[in-house]
C-alpha cells in the first residue's frame, strides 16, 4: 500500500492514540486496511477480548514485534493472528473471558503512516463461555479507562446499513466527548446498503452531522476474505467503488482507507504542533539542568593518549582549589546547613579551645590551700616576715602545666576537620576511584606529619611560659596591687554595676527537668547577661518568666535521655541551694551539640565555669583529712599572704591564657593548614607521578563510565530533540479545528458503571410525519392525523429512507435504515412475551368514526376512548417487562410491530380525545387531567 512521497511524515512519537470503538468485524477489517497484512483474530462471537495497542513506524522492511516477546521479530503476519490470540488466552482463558491488560504490537512497514491506535473489546449484551453476567458493563467500563482519556481520538465505526442514531459507538464518543473535538466517524459497509439507498448525506456531513465529519470505507465480504484476496486488491476495489458510484464520485478523494490514514496522521501532526511550545520548554530546561555537567565530558575522547595526562592534572589543580576555597570560605557552593571546612576551625579556635581552658579553672578552696602550705614549706622552721616569691612562682608553674592538655586537644580537632575537608574536595574524583584514594592517602598522611611539629612547637611554648615568669608585664598587678585588689573588687560589687548591663547571647532553650512534671518539656526564650540568667515566654521580651542570678552557679553535661534527639546541659549552685523553685539544677536542652558548646562559651563570657570532674571525690577527702577548717585556723598574717599570692596568680595566669589563646590559632595556622595548602599546590602532583603507574590511577570505575555515557547520550538526546522541533515547525502544516455543528441529534444520557441503561431510546424524538406511515399487516384504514396541539406522549418514529431532497419546512431529516422486513427470530422466552400479550398487539386498532357521529355521541366516544387506554395500558405493561428484563427500547427492533402497535393507539386516541373535549367546550388537559398534558386544544 504505497504513499506518495508528500503524505509521508518524519518519524517522531506523541502520546495521542486512536481508540476504536465498533463492532468486531468492522474495526478489525479497517486495521488490516492500514496495515496493509491480515494479522487479527477472526470468528464468531467476541474475538478482541484485551486491548491491542498497534504502533505503526514507517520503515524500509517490514515486520512486527511483540512486547511480551522481546527481541523476536515475525515477518509471517499469520503467526502474528496466532501470537494474539495465544496470549489472548493466557491471560483470559479459552473459553471467551475478558482482560484490560492491554497486548503490545509494534508493526514496521513501508506502506503506514506512523500511528498509534488501540483496538478494544466491541460491545456486547449477551455473556457466553466464561463471561460473567455483567460482561456488557464490564466492557464498558474498560471502554471508558480509554476513551475518556484527553489526549486520543476516538474513531466511531458504525455500519452504513444500520440506523445511525443508535450506533454504540457514537453513543459513547458523544458521552466522553461532548463538544466533539476528539471524534471522527467512520461508515463501512457502503457496499451492502440497499438498493435506491445512499449515505451521500451522512458522508457530507449534512445528516446526523459531527463536528469532524464522517469518512466513508469499504472493506473487503467474507467472502473475500475466505477467498484470500489481498489488502492491496480490496484498497484497489475501494477505490474503483467510491470513483464509480454516482452519490460518492464527487467525494472519491475524501473517502476509503488511504485518505483515513492521511487525516489521522495530520491530527496527529496538529497535536504535536499543539504540543510543541510546552515540550521545547521542556526541553530546554532539561538541556540546561544537565549542560554544567556535561561541560566537562563534551570534549571526551578516550582514545586520546594525552588525555588520562591532562585529567589527571586538572584533577590536581582542582583539588587545590576547592581545598583552599573550603579553608578561606570562598567556595563556590556555600553549605547553609552546617558549618563546613575553614568555620569548624575557627569555631574550633574561639569557642571550643577557650571553653577548654576554662574547665582547667582551679577550685578556689584547694588553690588557697597549696598555697598556703607552699608559704609554710618556703619558711621551714621559721616564721616568715615577708610574702616569698618563690610560692608564687611554684603555683603558677603547676597551673602553666595544667594548660598542656587543653592544647593537644585543639591541635587534634584541627587535624580532625582538616581530614574531613579532605574526603569533602576529593568527592568530585568518585569517576577515578584510584586516584581518590591514592590522594586522599597522599595529603593525610602529610597531615599526620605536621601533627607532630605542630604538637612539639605547642608544647615548646608552653616550656617558654614556664621558663620565665615576667612579673614586670605591664598586665600584671603586682605585690602592691594585689593587696589592695580585694578590697577594691568587695567595694565595686557592692556598689553594683550602674551602667548597662551587657547581654552575651540570646537564643531559645528547652527547659527539660522542670516539664516532666507538666507533662512535657517546654521551650522558652533565653538572654544571658554578665550578671543575671533571664527567660522569656517568646522572644518579644515582654513577659518574664523568671531571673536566675549566676553568682555560685557552674555548669556541668546531662547524658541524653531514652529515645532523646536533644543534647542537655545542667546549671546548679556550688552552695548546695536550689538552683530554680524547688530543682537543685537546671537542665536546658538544645538540637545540636554545636549549639551547647556555643552556650558552655557563652557562660565562660558570664563567670560560669564548667564542672571539674572528681570535685565530690575530692571534697570527700577533704572532709576526712579534717581540712575544711584549714582557713579558719590561718593566722591573720598568713591568712594575708594567702590572698595576696592568690591574686598574683590569678593575674598572671589571665596573661598566660591570653597569650596561649593567642598563639595557637596562630601556630596551628602556620605549621599546620597554610603548610598543608602549599604542599598540595605545589608537591601533590610530584607524589601522584611517583607513586606508581599513571594508567591505573586514572582508571574510571564502572558506574562513573556508565553515568558519563549516559549524560552524553541525553545531551545529545536533547539537542537532537529541539532540532526536530524546529524542523517540525518550518515543514509541517498544521490544520484547523472544524467549526462547531449541531449534535444535539444524538441524545446521550450518562450511565455510571455497574448500572443498566435508562429506559428512554438515545434516537432522537423527532416530530412524525403529517399522516402516520402505512404498518405491515391489515389494520384497518390508516387513523387521520391528530389534532394540532395535542400530545399524548410520543414513540420514536420509524426512520425514513435518505435521498430525497430535505423539505426546508418539514420535519427535520430522519437517519437511514433497512426498509421494514421481518424481524429476526429472538427467543420467546428470553423476552418473556406470553401470548395473550401477543394477542393484544394483533388486535385491530379501532378506526375513528364520522365527525358528525362523534359530534352526536359522546357515549361513543367514550367507549372508544376507554378501549384505546385499555389497549395502551397492556402495552406500556409489556414493554416495561422487557426493559426490566435489560432491555432498552433502542433495542426492540425485533419487535418494531410492539413499537407501531403503541404509536398507532397513541395517534387515534390522541385524536378522539381532542374531539371529545372539543364538543364538551374544554380543553383535553382539563378533559384527561390524568394524562399530564401541558398542550391545550
Amino acid at each position: 500500500m504505497p504513499f506518495p512521497p508528500s503524505a509521508r511524515m518524519p518519524t517522531w512519537t506523541c502520546r495521542r492514540s486512536l481508540w476504536w470503538v465498533a463492532r468486531a468485524p468492522d474495526k478489525s477489517s479497517v486495521l488490516e486496511n492500514f496495515v496493509g497484512r491480515d494479522f487479527l483474530p477472526r470468528g464468531s462471537g467476541i474475538v478482541t477480548r484485551r486491548p491491542l495497542v498497534l504502533q505503526l513506524v514507517n520503515a524500509t522492511t517490514e515486520y512486527a514485534e511483540f512486547l511480551h516477546c522481546k527481541g523476536k521479530k515475525f515477518t509471517d503476519f499469520e503467526e502474528v493472528r496466532l501470537e494474539i490470540e495465544a496470549e489472548t488466552d493466557r491471560v483470559t482463558g479459552s473459553n471467551k473471558g475478558i482482560s484490560a491488560v492491554p497486548i503490545n504490537l509494534r508493526v514496521y512497514s513501508p506502506h503506514v503512516l506512523n500511528l498509534t491506535l488501540v483496538d478494544l473489546p466491541g460491545m456486547t449484551k449477551v455473556p457466553v463461555g466464561d463471561q460473567p453476567p455483567d460482561i456488557e458493563f464490564q466492557i464498558r467500563d474498560m471502554l471508558m479507562q480509554f476513551v475518556t482519556k484527553e489526549n486520543c481520538l476516538i474513531l466511531a465505526v458504525s455500519p452504513a446499513n444500520s440506523d445511525l442514531a443508535n450506533s454504540d459507538a457514537l453513543k459513547i464518543a458523544k458521552e466522553v466527548d461532548p463538544q466533539g473535538q476528539r471524534t471522527i466517524g467512520v461508515i463501512t459497509k457502503l457496499d451492502l446498503m440497499d438498493e435506491g439507498t445512499d449515505a451521500r448525506d451522512v458522508l457530507e456531513n449534512k445528516l446526523l452531522p459531527l463536528r469532524r465529519g464522517y469518512i466513508g470505507v469499504v472493506n473487503r465480504s467474507q467472502k473475500d476474505i475466505d477467498g484470500k484476496k489481498d489488502i492491496t486488491a480490496a484498497l484497489a476495489a475501494e477505490r474503483k467503488f467510491f470513483l464509480s458510484h454516482p452519490s460518492y464520485r464527487h467525494l472519491a478523494e475524501r473517502m476509503g482507507t488511504p485518505y483515513l490514514q492521511k487525516v489521522l496522521n495530520q491530527q496527529l501532526t496538529n497535536h504535536i504542533r499543539d504540543t510543541l511550545p510546552g515540550l521545547r520548554n521542556k526541553l530546554q530546561s532539561q538541556l540546561l539542568s544537565i549542560e554544567k555537567e556535561v561541560e566537562e565530558y563534551k570534549n571526551f575522547r578516550p582514545d586520546d593518549p594525552s588525555r588520562k595526562t591532562k585529567a589527571l592534572l586538572q584533577m590536581v589543580q582542582q583539588f587545590a582549589v576547592d581545598f583552599e576555597k573550603r579553608i578561606e570560605g570562598s567556595g563556590d557552593q556555600i553549605d547553609t546547613y552546617e558549618l563546613s571546612g575553614g568555620a569548624r576551625i575557627n569555631r574550633i579556635f574561639h569557642e571550643r579551645f577557650p571553653f577548654e581552658l576554662v574547665k582547667m579553672e582551679f577550685d578556689e578552696k584547694e588553690l588557697r590551700r597549696e598555697i598556703s602550705y607552699a608559704i609554710k614549706n618556703i619558711h621551714g622552721i621559721r616564721t616568715g616576715l615577708f610574702t616569698p616569691d618563690m610560692a608564687f612562682e611554684t603555683i603558677v608553674k603547676k597551673q602553666v602545666k595544667k594548660i598542656r592538655e587543653p592544647c593537644l586537644k585543639c591541635v587534634d580537632m584541627v587535624i580532625s576537620e582538616l581530614i574531613n575537608t579532605v574526603r569533602q574536595c576529593t568527592k568530585k574524583l568518585q569517576q577515578y576511584p584510584h586516584l581518590r584514594e591514592e590522594m586522599e592517602r597522599i595529603v593525610t598522611t602529610h597531615i599526620r606529619e605536621r601533627e607532630g611539629k605542630t604538637k612539639d612547637q605547642v608544647m615548646l611554648l608552653i616550656d617558654i611560659e614556664l621558663a620565665y615568669m615576667n612579673t614586670n608585664h605591664e598586665d600584671f598587678i603586682g605585690f602592691a596591687n594585689a593587696q589592695q585588689r580585694s578590697s577594691q573588687m568587695n567595694k565595686k560589687k557592692a556598689a553594683g554595676n550602674q551602667d548597662e548591663i551587657l547581654v552575651i547571647r540570646k537564643s531559645w532553650l528547652t527547659i527539660n527537668n522542670i516539664g516532666i512534671m507538666k507533662g512535657g518539656s517546654k521551650e522558652y526564650w533565653f538572654v544571658l547577661t554578665a550578671e543575671n540568667l533571664s527567660w522569656y515566654k517568646d522572644d518579644e521580651e515582654k513577659e518574664k518568666k523568671y531571673m536566675l542570678p549566676v553568682d555560685n552557679l557552674k555548669l556541668r553535661d546531662v547524658e541524653k535521655g531514652f529515645m532523646s534527639s536533644k543534647h542537655i546541659f545542667a546549671l546548679f549552685n556550688t552552695e548546695q541551694r536550689n538552683v530554680y523553685k524547688d530543682y537543685r539544677q537546671l537542665e536546658l536542652a538544645c538540637e545540636t551539640q554545636e549549639e551547647v558548646d556555643s552556650w558552655k562559651a557563652s557562660f565562660l563570657r558570664a563567670g560560669v565555669y564548667p564542672e571539674r570532674v572528681g570535685d565530690k571525690e575530692k571534697a570527700s577527702e577533704t572532709e576526712e583529712n579534717g581540712s575544711d577548717n584549714f582557713m579558719h585556723s590561718m593566722d591573720p598574717q598568713l591568712e594575708r599572704q594567702v590572698e595576696t599570692i592568690r591574686n598574683l596568680v590569678d593575674s598572671y595566669m589571665a596573661i598566660v591564657n591570653k597569650t596561649i589563646r593567642d598563639l595557637m590559632p596562630k601556630t596551628i595556622m602556620h605549621l599546620m593548614i597554610n603548610n598543608t595548602k602549599d604542599f598540595i599546590h605545589s608537591e601533590l602532583l610530584a607524589n601522584l607521578y611517583s607513586c606508581g603507574d599513571q594508567n591505573t590511577l586514572m582508571e574510571e570505575s564502572a558506574e562513573q563510565a556508565q553515568r558519563r555515557d549516559e549524560m552524553l547520550r541525553m545531551y545529545h538526546a536533547l539537542k537532537e530533540a529541539l532540532g526536530i522541533i524546529g524542523d517540525i515547525n518550518t515543514t509541517t502544516i498544521s490544520t484547523p479545528m472544524p467549526p462547531p455543528v449541531d449534535d444535539s441529534w444524538l441524545q446521550v444520557q450518562s450511565v455510571p458503571a455497574g448500572r443498566r441503561s435508562p429506559t428512554s431510546s438515545p434516537t432522537p424524538q423527532r416530530r412524525a410525519p403529517a399522516v402516520p406511515p402505512a404498518r405491515p399487516g391489515s389494520r384497518g384504514p390508516a387513523p387521520g392525523p391528530p389534532p394540532a396541539g395535542s400530545a399524548l406522549g410520543g414513540a420514536p418514529p420509524v426512520p425514513s429512507r435518505p435521498g430525497a431532497s430535505p423539505d426546508p419546512f418539514g420535519p427535520p431529516p430522519q437517519v437511514p435504515s433497512r426498509p421494514n422486513r421481518a424481524p429476526p427470530g429472538v427467543p420467546r422466552t428470553r423476552l418473556g412475551l406470553s401470548k395473550r400479550h401477543s394477542a393484544t398487539f394483533r388486535s385491530p386498532v379501532p378506526t375513528p368514526k364520522s365527525d358528525q357521529a362523534d359530534e352526536t355521541n359522546e357515549d361513543s366516544l367514550q367507549l372508544e376512548i376507554q378501549e384505546l387506554k385499555q389497549k395502551r395500558d397492556a402495552l406500556d405493561q409489556e414493554i416495561s417487562q422487557l426493559v426490566a428484563e435489560g432491555y432498552v427500547v433502542s433495542e426492540l427492533e425485533d419487535h418494531i410491530s410492539l413499537l407501531h402497535e403503541y404509536n398507532d393507539i397513541k395517534d387515534v386516541g390522541q385524536m378522539l380525545m381532542g374531539k371529545l373535549a372539543s364538543i364538551r367546550g374544554v380543553t383535553t388537559k382539563e378533559l384527561y387531567p390524568e394524562f399530564d398534558l401541558d398542550v391545550n386544544d
